[in-house]
Order: C-alpha cells, then sequence, then structure tokens
C-alpha cells in the first residue's frame, strides 16, 4: 500500500480524499445527533441515514454522467457544490427547522454516489490492475480510520458550539478534496460518444452485472444482506439508550470503536483479496458484521465496543472487496454506470431496510432487529463462501 504514495497523482488523490472523509465521518454523526437533540426521537434520527441513502435508487444516472464527462473536473465541481450547500446549516436554530438537516442530508448523499462512482473510475485510469485493491485500502483505511477521531470532534464541536461549527469544518475539507484534485498531473482523453439510445446507456451497468456470473452472484449476495443490515442504523440509538444507557453522543465513542476495527481490516485488506479472491473477502466480510452485531445483544459498553470493532474490520473486507470486483471486472467505459448499478442494487435493500429498522422499533425490542441482521448475514456470507466466484474478466 504505501509504494502508491510514490505516485505523485496517487498521492494527491489519497490525501485530498482523506481531508474529504475524516469531515464526512464528523458531519455524518452530527446530522443524526443533531436531528436527535432537537426532536428527541431516535426514529428521526436514523431517518438522517435513510435520506443520506435514497439519492442511491438514481445511481444509474450518475454513472451515465460519470461516463460522459471527464471525471476530475465532475469530483471538483462535486466538491465546490457540497461545501456551498453545506451553508444552508447555520439557518437550523430549532425543531421546526429539522427540514433543512434533512434536505442538506440528501444533497449530501447524491453528491457522494456522484463522486464515488467517478473516484473509482479515475483509479482506474491513474493505477494498474494489481494497485487498485491497495487503493481501495488506502481509501478504506482513511474512512474508517477517520472515525477514531473525527466523530469525536464532530460530536465535541456539536456540543460546545454547534452544527454550523462542524458543518464549516466540513466545507473546508471539501475544499482541500477540490485543491489536491486540482494539482493532479494526468491529462484524462475525452470520453467516447455515445453509440446507442438513452435508454440503453443507462441500464448498460445493470446488464454487464446481469451477464457476468461472478460479479452478479457478489452484488446480489451483498444485496441480500442489506436488507437486514441497515436496521443498524438506528437500533444503534436503542442500544444506547436501552442497552447500555448512555447519552447520543457517545455514538462518538462507538464510533472510534469501530474505525479501530476498521484500520486493521482495511490494512489487511488487499492482501486478503491476493490470497483468498475478492468474494471470499466480501463473504468474510459479511460474516464479521453480523458477528460484530451480535455483540449488541449483550447490555455492557464493553461487548458492544469489541462486537463494534468486529463489524468495522468487517466492514472493511467488504467494501474493499466489493469496489475491487466491480473495478476488475468492468471494461473503462463502462466504470461509471456498473459502478453506479451496484450501488443502486446494494444500496436499495439497505435504503429500505433503515425505513423497515426505523418503523419496528416503534413496536418491538431492538434485540430483535440485531437478531435478524446476526442470522441473515451469517446464511450470506456462507452462501458466498462456499460459492465463491468466477473470473468474469
Amino acid at each position: 500500500m504505501r509504494h502508491l504514495f510514490f505516485d505523485r497523482d496517487a498521492r494527491l488523490l489519497l490525501v485530498g480524499q482523506g481531508l474529504s472523509l475524516f469531515g464526512d465521518r464528523a458531519m455524518y454523526l452530527v446530522l443524526g445527533i443533531w436531528v436527535k437533540t432537537l426532536t428527541g426521537s431516535n426514529t428521526q434520527a436514523g431517518l438522517v441515514f435513510f435520506v443520506l441513502a435514497i439519492p442511491g435508487l438514481i445511481a444509474p444516472a450518475f454513472g451515465l454522467l460519470v461516463d460522459r464527462v471527464r471525471k476530475r473536473p465532475l469530483m471538483i465541481t462535486v466538491d465546490l457544490v457540497v461545501a456551498l450547500v453545506l451553508g444552508a446549516l447555520v439557518f437550523v436554530h430549532d425543531q421546526s427547522d429539522v427540514w433543512i438537516i434533512y434536505a442538506v442530508t440528501f444533497v449530501y448523499g447524491a453528491s457522494g454516489y456522484l463522486f464515488t462512482s467517478a473516484q473509482s473510475a479515475l483509479l482506474t485510469q491513474m493505477l494498474p490492475e494489481d494497485r487498485l485493491a491497495d487503493a481501495n485500502a488506502v481509501l478504506q483505511t482513511a474512512s474508517e480510520g477517520s472515525r477514531l477521531i473525527a466523530p469525536l470532534i464532530g460530536a465535541g464541536l456539536f456540543a460546545a458550539v454547534g452544527g454550523p461549527a462542524v458543518a464549516a469544518l466540513d466545507a473546508a475539507t471539501f475544499l482541500g478534496s477540490a485543491v489536491c484534485l486540482g494539482a493532479l498531473g494526468l491529462r484524462e482523453s475525452r470520453p467516447v460518444a455515445p453509440e446507442h439510445h438513452i435508454l440503453t446507456q443507462l441500464v448498460a451497468g445493470i446488464a454487464h452485472i446481469a451477464h457476468r456470473p461472478g460479479l452478479r452472484r457478489i452484488v446480489l449476495t451483498v444485496a441480500a444482506a442489506l436488507l437486514v443490515v441497515g436496521f443498524a442504523e438506528t437500533a444503534i440509538f436503542a442500544v444506547l439508550q436501552q442497552g447500555i444507557h448512555k447519552p447520543p453522543a457517545f455514538l462518538g465513542v462507538l464510533s472510534a470503536g469501530q474505525g479501530v476495527g476498521a484500520i486493521a481490516g482495511a490494512v489487511a485488506a488487499s492482501a486478503v483479496i491476493r490470497r483468498i479472491g475478492d468474494a471470499r473477502t466480501v463473504a468474510l466480510g459479511i460474516l464479521l458484521f453480523g458477528a460484530g452485531d451480535a455483540f449488541f445483544l449483550i447490555p455492557a459498553v464493553g461487548p458492544v465496543l469489541v462486537g463494534i470493532g468486529i463489524a468495522g474490520a468487517g466492514l472493511s473486507f467488504a467494501v474493499v472487496g466489493f469496489g475491487t470486483a466491480v473495478q476488475l471486472r468492468t471494461p473503462s467505459e463502462l466504470q461509471g454506470r456498473v459502478y453506479s448499478a451496484a450501488d443502486t442494487l446494494i444500496g436499495t435493500p439497505q435504503t429500505a431496510s433503515i425505513a423497515v429498522g426505523a418503523a419496528i422499533l416503534t413496536v418491538v425490542d431492538f434485540r430483535v432487529s440485531i437478531a435478524a441482521m446476526a442470522v441473515v448475514c451469517a446464511l450470506c456470507g456462507t452462501y458466498l463462501a462456499a460459492a465463491g466466484a468466477p473470473d468474469d474478466l
């Protein structure tokens, strides 16, 4: 992984995204805490993550845009727009202004789907295939490693001076990302003009997944697991309140615990992929995530921290393995659409599960949701580990 930093462009991209991911980790947490503080509702706080995921339903359109334009200018534009939109959070004062948080969250989510699709495609132009897993692992390390300090800084800033200060910090990281992208020496070629009808172009990503057995198996198995994984977004607030009896701000400590496990998983992920393949790395990640969440059933801080660390390691294996599988099994002209189609196919079940999890929490004990996550993840992970996935290249 460290060899990537000898490449100037790779170094600039990874440093810029490290900055942006730091801001993301601080802001994501604060959005949920902010709504919880204003409304007192676990459900409304959990819905922040539902709104964040909704734009994934139109991700194929984002992928088409990525494949039709140069990636770097698009990514710079997204960074600048999000930095500007975050300024709207200064107008949030009381419960009646919660809609502003949801609106900003929606834009935030849409920008994330567009940016990550473009970033994945850009990496395939910048790096040889044998370095893609390493780059994905570095990005995952930065993303999850930020959990060690970003959530605590975000929660601390929120408690001390309020949400707008966290939004300003996040906006600054987006500007830093834009500067790093602007400094890249990469010269992208002009994308080839489309030859097919717009509808054919839109569904090209899904069609590619459908006709590649290995990639299809990976995507559908992850989608099945995410039918229940989204329960955790709302259940975690109940774990804090009813399980370990801690205030909402303690979510920052749990996020840091997840970051410890995630760093370990991300650092090891590229080596694991080389040893057992991308499909079984994803399977291992799903199994670890389900096993870690099962620790939430124990009403004590220690086991919950251990569990969220295990879940963090599983998350890193799954994310790095999944992203690498999409990149390696997709031709360059379809990178944006296949990545976005895969995002939609796994994001739609996750979005639905967040909403269902929020509804279930109003009628049943949170432990039911956690048990369901553990069982389904065990089944999905075992299936993919046993079945594997053929090489689609």
